[in-house]
């Protein structure tokens, strides 16, 4: 089991950058793919970004690629979303997810472990 809190969120002017972290407890967090998710007010919740176990795969939705990264440090159990060039659209709370299982790790129910989430909000 694997327990996740994200930290990072705040509000932003369009245009910005932001840094989510992502911190997992246990010492199997390499045996989890990791994934951040949004859920903007009104909306449901949507894939953002994924990483493999090892850090070599990672995917994006296309709303963001080219402007969000992801990135894990397993001997740090941590997991990052660097959002940069933020929309107002980006405006969510972002929750980061882990599964032990396999891809595609574009959907939630494929993910058993979740943070609480954090606000993200970008300002126009």
């Amino acid at each position: 089991q694997v327990q996740l809190v994200e930290s990072g969120g705040g509000l932003v002017q369009a245009g910005g950058s932001l840094r989510l972290s992502c911190a997992a407890s246990g010492r199997t967090f390499s045996s989890y793919a990791m994934a951040w998710f949004r859920q903007a007010p009104g909306k449901e919740r949507e894939f953002v970004a994924a990483v493999s176990r090892s850090g070599g795969s990672k995917s994006y939705t296309d709303s963001v690629k080219g402007r969000f990264t992801v990135a894990r440090d397993n001997a740090k159990n941590r997991v990052d979303l660097k959002m940069s060039s933020l929309k107002a659209e980006d405006t969510a709370v972002y929750y980061c997810a882990a599964t032990k299982g396999f891809a595609p790790w574009n959907s939630g129910t494929a993910f058993d472990y979740w943070g609480q989430g954090t606000q993200v909000t970008v300002s126009s």
